[in-house]
C-alpha cells in the first residue's frame, strides 16, 4: 500500500491570500521519498460573478449577431404549402419559367430566395 502524506505550506501562502485572493496555494504530495508540487487555485464568489458577466455578454454578442443566410432548397410539396397553391398551379410556374427549379433524378427543388424573388417581382402596390 503506498502511503501519501498530504502537507500545505499554510505559513507561507494564507497571509498572503488574505491579501490577494488570486494566488495559489501550492500542495506538495509526498510519494515514495519523491515531492511532487501542484497549484490549487482559489475561486472567490467575486470571481464567479464576474465569469457569469462575461459569459452573459458573450452570449449576448452571439445571439445578437447574425449568421450568414445558408442556402435552402425546397421540395415541391413544400413549395405548395408555403404559396398554397395546387400541383397544377406550380407545375404552370415551372413552364412559364416564373419560377425556377433544379431537379435531380425524379425530385424538384426550388430555391427559397427564388421563391422570394418571385413573390417580390409580382407583389401589387
Amino acid at each position: 500500500m503506498i502511503c501519501i502524506k498530504l502537507k500545505i505550506y499554510f505559513t507561507q501562502h494564507v497571509p498572503k491570500l488574505v491579501k490577494n485572493v488570486n494566488q495559489s496555494i501550492f500542495i506538495c504530495l509526498i510519494l515514495n521519498r519523491k515531492y511532487y508540487t501542484m497549484a490549487i487555485n482559489v475561486v472567490t464568489v467575486d470571481d464567479l460573478d464576474n465569469f457569469r458577466h462575461k459569459l452573459l455578454e458573450d452570449l449576448k454578442t452571439i445571439i445578437q449577431t447574425k449568421a450568414p443566410k445558408q442556402m435552402q432548397w425546397l421540395k415541391s410539396s413544400e413549395v405548395r404549402k408555403v404559396l398554397k397553391i395546387s400541383p397544377g398551379t406550380l407545375q404552370n410556374l415551372r413552364i412559364n419559367g416564373t419560377l425556377s427549379f433544379t431537379k435531380i433524378g425524379s425530385i424538384i427543388y426550388y430555391k427559397q430566395d427564388d421563391i422570394e424573388a418571385m413573390l417580390s417581382k409580382n407583389k401589387s402596390h
